[in-house]
C-alpha cells in the first residue's frame, strides 16, 4: 500500500512539474515589455535565494565541500550553467517573439536529440525501433526546412542546448536541488552585474516598470525552482519509463497555448512536421514500454528461478542428515 501511495504521489508531482513548465509561456508573456536578457538575469539572480532556502529546509550542505575540491566537476557545473543559460534565453525570447509553437517543437524533439547524443558521444547502441524514431524525427526537420525554406533553428537550438545540458549533468552526479543550486551560484555574479549596469544606465525594468512588473521579475526564481522541486520528488517515486511519458506534457501544453491562446499560424507544412515528430515519439514510447515490460518479466523469471533453487537446496539439506551414515561405519 505504501508503494502505491508513493507512486500516486510521484504521479501527482510529475504532472504538476510538467504542467507548470508547459504553462510557463503565459508567465513570460506577462513580461513581454521586458527585454529577454533582463528577464533571464532576474531568473538567475532570484533562483539562488530560493535554492538556498530549500537547502536550509532540507539541511543539505554536505555536498558543497567535496564539490569545491574537485576542479573537473566545477568545470562541468560551469558548462551546465552556460548551456542552460542559452536554453533559458532562447526560450524566453521565442515566447515573447511569437514562436511558442516552434519552441514546443524543440521540446518534442529533445528526447530524439538526447538519443542521438547517446550514440555519437556515449557510443550507446540503439534498438531498431529507436533508430526508426530518430530517423522519422530527422525527416520531420527536413520537411519543415524544405517547406519553410529555412532550418527551424529555434526548435533545434532548444533541443540541442537541453540535450547537451542533460549529457553534461551525467558527469557531475549531483541531485536536482544540489545541481540547480551550484549552477545558479555560478550564474549569480554575471547576472547581478548586468542588472546593476542596467540600473546605472536608467534602463532597469525592475525599477521603472511599476510594482506589478517588479514582483513578476522577483517571482522568476519561484517559477524556476518550484517545478524543479516537484520534478525531483516525482523522479524519486516513479520509474523512468513513466517520467519519460510525462515529459511530453510540457510541449503539449506549449503547443496548445501557441495554437489557441497566442493564435500562431499553423500552415499544412508545419502540421506535417509536427505529425512526423509525434509518430517518432509514439514509436519511441512504445519501444520504451515494451523494453521495460520485457525487463520486468526477465527479472521476475530470474527471481522465480532463484527461489526454486533455494527451495531445492533447503530440501536437500533437510534430507541429508536422515540418509547420511554415522562417521566411521561402512555399509
Amino acid at each position: 500500500m505504501q508503494h502505491r501511495a508513493d507512486q500516486r504521489a510521484g504521479l501527482a508531482y510529475g504532472i504538476a512539474a510538467y504542467t507548470m513548465w508547459g504553462l510557463l509561456p503565459l508567465y513570460w508573456h506577462l513580461l513581454d515589455a521586458v527585454a529577454p536578457s533582463e528577464i533571464l538575469a532576474h531568473r538567475m539572480v532570484w533562483s539562488l535565494p530560493v535554492a538556498v532556502v530549500i537547502l536550509a529546509v532540507l539541511r543539505r550542505w554536505s555536498w558543497i565541500g567535496p564539490l569545491l575540491r574537485q576542479p573537473k566537476r566545477l568545470g562541468l557545473v560551469l558548462v551546465c550553467a552556460l548551456v542552460i543559460s542559452v536554453n533559458w534565453f532562447l526560450y524566453i525570447w521565442a515566447v515573447n517573439a511569437g514562436h511558442v509553437l516552434e519552441a514546443s517543437l524543440g521540446y518534442f524533439i529533445n528526447p530524439l536529440v538526447s538519443i542521438a547524443f547517446g550514440v555519437l558521444v556515449l557510443r550507446e547502441r540503439l534498438r531498431p525501433l529507436q533508430w526508426t524514431a530518430v530517423g522519422v524525427g530527422a525527416l520531420a526537420v527536413v520537411v519543415m526546412t524544405v517547406a519553410y525554406g529555412k532550418v527551424p533553428w529555434i526548435a533545434l537550438g532548444l533541443a540541442l542546448s537541453f540535450a547537451t545540458y542533460g549529457l553534461v549533468k551525467k558527469g557531475i552526479k549531483l541531485d536536482g536541488i544540489e545541481g540547480f543550486s551550484a549552477e545558479t551560484a555560478m550564474q549569480l555574479l554575471p547576472a547581478l552585474g548586468f542588472l546593476i549596469y542596467l540600473g546605472a544606465q536608467g534602463q532597469s525594468s525592475f525599477v521603472g516598470g511599476g510594482v506589478g512588473q517588479a514582483l513578476l521579475l522577483l517571482a522568476c526564481g519561484v517559477a524556476t525552482a518550484v517545478p524543479l522541486i516537484c520534478f525531483g520528488a516525482s523522479a524519486m517515486r516513479l520509474p523512468l519509463t513513466v517520467i519519460g511519458m510525462l515529459q511530453y506534457l510540457a510541449p503539449t501544453f506549449q503547443f496548445v497555448l501557441g495554437l489557441l491562446v497566442f493564435h500562431e499560424e499553423m500552415p499544412p507544412e508545419r502540421w506535417a512536421g509536427f505529425a512526423l515528430v509525434w509518430v517518432a515519439l509514439v514509436v519511441l514510447t512504445w519501444d520504451a514500454l515494451r523494453t521495460a515490460r520485457r525487463g520486468r518479466m526477465q527479472l521476475a523469471a530470474a527471481a522465480a528461478r532463484a527461489g526454486e533453487a533455494a527451495a531445492t537446496e533447503a530440501m536437500a539439506s533437510v534430507a541429508e542428515p536422515a540418509t547420511a551414515q554415522p562417521p566411521g561405519l561402512k555399509p
